[in-house]
This record gives C-alpha cells, sequence and structure tokens, in this order.
C-alpha cells in the first residue's frame, strides 16, 4: 500500500501508510466513545496526581479522540526514533520511519548481527516509550493547566507509551521483545540458530494473538498475529539463507558450461541440456558474443513438430540481470528478484550465468557440511 511522506527528523523521512490514514478516525471515535473516557479515566487516576470527571469531556469526545490518536502515532514515532539514535551509535543508517496500521517501522540499512549492538538498538524504542509516558507524567504533576481535555490527553499518552513499552517487550520476534531474545541467545548460540529459536517462539505468540483476537472479536490483534507469523518465518529463512551463503560470491556459484550459438535448433538443444544437466544455457552469436540465455521453460512454449525449425536464438532471454562476479551471493540471490537466470560479469566482460539452480545446489551442499 502507498506511504506518504510528512517529514524528516535528522534526515529520515517519516512516512504514514495510507492504512493509517484509514484506521485514524476509527481509533479516534473508539478512544472518545463514552464507555472508553470513562475506563481510561480510572487509569489515568491510577498512575497520575489528577482527578477526571468523564461528564466533563461528553461534549468533547471527538476532540479527545483526535488528538488521543494523533498522540499516539506521535508517541510510536518517537519509539522509532529511539531504535533510529541507537542505530546511529553504531553507525547504521535509518532510511525511513513508516507509521501505519499496526504501528512503526524502522527500516535500518542493516541488521547487525553482534548480539551486544541489535540488544541495545532493540530495547531502546521501549525505553524511548517509557521515557515519553514518565515526561507525560511529569507534566501532568507540575502544570497548572486544568483544562479537562488537556488532563486527559496528556494522561492518556502517559498510559498508552508505558502500555506500548511493555508490549513490545514480549518475546514475539519481530517484535522488540522478540529481538531482544535473539541478541541474549546469539551470545551463546549461532547467529541463525537464536533466529530460529526466537522466531518459533514468535510464531507461538502469534497464534496465541490469533486465539484472542477471534475469541475477543479483534481485528487489530489477528492482524498483528498474521504480521508476527510471516515476519518471524520470513526473516529467519533469510538469516538462514545468509548464514548457508556467507563467504561466498557469486562468481563461485557460476558452472562452466559451453554456450550454444544462436542458430542451434531446438531438436539439436535439446540432447545438450541433458548432457549437462542444466535446464538453462548461453547462447553466443556467430562472432562468440554471449546474446543471452535459452530456458527449459522457453523450449516448453514451442510445439515439439517446430524443434526442426525454431532457432535458439529466437527463444534466446537477451534482457537478463547482470550481477558483478564479486557481488555476495546472498546479495545476488536477493538482486535475482522474480528472474530465474542472471549474467555473470567480470572486469566488463560476461564469464557465465547463474540460476536459482545453481543457488539451490549450493545451499543443499552447504547445508550438509555446515553445522547449523
Amino acid at each position: 500500500m502507498r506511504n506518504f511522506t510528512i517529514g524528516r527528523v535528522w534526515g529520515i523521512p517519516i512516512r504514514v501508510n495510507v492504512s493509517l490514514l484509514v484506521f485514524l478516525p476509527i481509533l479516534a471515535f473508539l478512544i472518545g466513545s463514552g464507555e472508553q473516557i470513562a475506563v481510561y479515566a480510572g487509569f489515568i487516576e491510577a498512575i497520575a496526581p489528577v482527578t477526571i470527571d468523564p461528564a466533563d469531556l461528553a461534549g468533547q469526545r471527538w476532540t479527545v479522540g483526535i488528538l488521543a490518536a494523533l498522540g499516539l502515532f506521535a508517541s510510536v514515532g518517537i519509539h522509532e526514533l529511539g531504535h533510529s539514535w541507537a542505530a546511529s551509535r553504531y553507525d547504521i543508517h535509518t532510511e525511513s520511519i513508516t507509521l501505519w496500521i499496526l504501528g512503526g517501522l524502522a527500516a535500518l540499512s542493516e541488521m547487525p548481527k553482534e548480539w551486544n549492538r541489535e540488544f541495545w538498538i532493540a530495547i531502546a524504542g521501549p525505553i524511548t516509550s517509557v521515557l515519553v509516558g514518565a515526561a507525560c507524567l511529569g507534566v501532568l504533576a507540575v502544570s497548572t493547566i486544568t483544562e479537562p481535555v488537556f488532563v486527559f490527553v496528556v494522561g492518556w499518552l502517559a498510559v498508552t507509551n508505558i502500555v506500548l513499552a511493555v508490549f513490545n517487550l514480549l518475546p514475539a520476534f519481530p517484535m522488540d521483545g522478540g529481538r531482544i531474545l535473539r541478541a541474549v541467545l546469539a551470545r551463546f548460540l549461532p547467529y541463525a540458530k537464536a533466529t530460529r529459536v526466537a522466531a518459533r517462539i514468535g510464531t507461538i505468540f502469534a497464534v496465541l494473538f490469533a486465539v484472542v483476537g477471534v475469541l475477543a472479536f479483534s481485528p487489530i490483534l489477528l492482524l498483528l498475529a498474521f504480521f508476527i507469523y510471516g515476519a518471524a518465518t520470513s526473516e529467519s529463512r533469510m538469516v538462514v539463507l545468509g548464514e548457508l551463503l556467507d563467504g561466498l560470491t557469486v562468481g563461485d556459484l557460476v558452472t562452466a558450461v559451453e554456450p550454444v550459438g544462436d542458430d542451434t535448433t531446438l531438436d539439436a538443444l535439446f540432447p545438450r541440456l541433458l548432457d549437462s544437466r542444466r535446464t538453462d544455457l548461453p547462447v553466443v552469436d556467430a562472432q562468440g558474443d554471449l546474446l543471452g540465455v535459452i530456458t527449459a521453460s522457453a523450449m516448453r512454449e514451442v510445439e515439439f513438430a517446430d524443434y526442426e525449425t525454431t532457432t535458439v536464438g529466437d527463444l534466446a532471454v537477451r534482457d537478463l540481470p547482470r550481477l558483478d562476479a564479486e557481488t555476495s551471493a546472498f546479495d545476488a540471490l536477493v538482486e535475482l528478484g522474480r528472474n530465474d537466470v542472471a549474467l555473470v560479469e567480470r572486469d566488463n566482460g560476461v564469464v557465465g550465468v547463474v540460476s536459482r539452480a545453481d543457488f539451490a545446489a549450493t545451499l543443499d551442499l552447504q547445508r550438509g557440511t555446515l553445522p547449523m
């Protein structure tokens, strides 16, 4: 879904997802409803030196709801800035902060594998929320403003920031608590194994959130459950891939195969594919210049009766990604995207092709030789 940039803090773009724009009026309505104001007033009075009469807010419910909803997501933004500030201490850049229906996401340029760095970056968010909550309590303690809307909204932000900090400390990877858990585990375990353990715990929390969401008819908890489950399994998979491909470049994966001429017919190409045990081969012209790649999937688009008259040049895929041979294998796999094959270059010349099958074969080999 589309994001809108609303400003910059420390040079970091602050973006608002369209889902939040849809959700904010609903949140404002929920906060400003009479029953909710009475409930929140009780919590505020329990932790702050104030007394709130919900009746005083009866005619200003929308004002209360809108200010509280905006204040909540401003607090979420400050929470994410806490992560960004901690990351900057380790020279890690924050590319953007996005506020959306489930909170905020700080997109870091990299996620450190050093346990202590991840620990402090992860815990910086909850610490920031506690400080914001404490600041709101301090404002209520020293302020002489008695306007009911002001007292309620500031008290509400004190409560929600503390709740936000506690909730984020749940070990539901990839929430802050889950990243803190992985950081602690990574002090004693290999990083990939620590990630798998944290991700498993995260999926357990996702199931619990889903069950509670169904029983309590809470769509937000259900969305959160799906997000945690998907993000935990995805990050676990990516970390394991990174570990398996660590130290390898895309040049290490290139298999030396003899290219085929662009005038080769498909019936002559078929046994070449069988002999090479590949589903793709590089294609060259009469001068030996690389034109592209012929794949088995492209051959399947042609009727078998036309194999004698169709040439490789007719079907060669020419617009392919190009990867430098010194690119790390993991980065190359990411850059490959949805493509099945890419050209590999060294010193401005193409040295071969690499395919998903090459990555799969390498991963199978690494799984059998590396302790995970």
